[in-house]
């Protein structure tokens, strides 16, 4: 095959190219054409309008449960930090009290107890209520 065309086949195929009838254009088929085209745009906005009001709502629920995870993280960190304090108060009570001493202080603090060469004094001071308390009852009698 030769791969170079004369300049007369280029004529011809001009030629032939120019004596095909094209089919006229009607403003009908035009106008179906860019409705149905239209419309079709149209349905398609209206999806990816609909899609993207799908993905912000979504993002914004998980930011908002993001954020309450975080406060509940928090919280229990800090639930988890007063525990752990609190179990080593506990520890230090419990070797503090399993010895003699230990033993010793509750006895003379909760228990009111005395060693052997001691001699407890306890004075109890009256609350202001039961000191007004009083008050009235004789005042009553101071009247009468």
């Amino acid at each position: 095959m030769n791969v170079y065309m004369t300049k007369e086949k280029k004529d011809r195929k001009k030629v032939n190219n120019n004596k095909i009838p094209k089919a006229p254009k009607s403003k009908e088929n035009n106008i179906s054409k860019s409705s149905s085209g239209g419309f079709y745009y149209s349905f398609l906005t209206v999806i990816l309008l609909l899609c993207l009001v799908q993905i912000t709502a979504s993002a914004v629920l998980n930011i908002s449960k993001i954020v309450s995870y975080k406060a509940k993280i928090i919280q229990i960190t800090n639930t988890r930090n007063a525990a752990q304090a609190l179990n080593m108060q506990l520890k230090d009570n419990i070797n503090n009290f399993s010895n003699v001493a230990g033993l010793e202080a509750i006895a003379r603090n909760n228990l009111k107890m005395s060693s052997e060469d001691e001699v407890m004094v306890i004075i109890n001071e009256p609350k202001e209520d039961t000191v007004k308390e009083k008050n009235k009852f004789l005042d009553v009698f101071k009247k009468n």
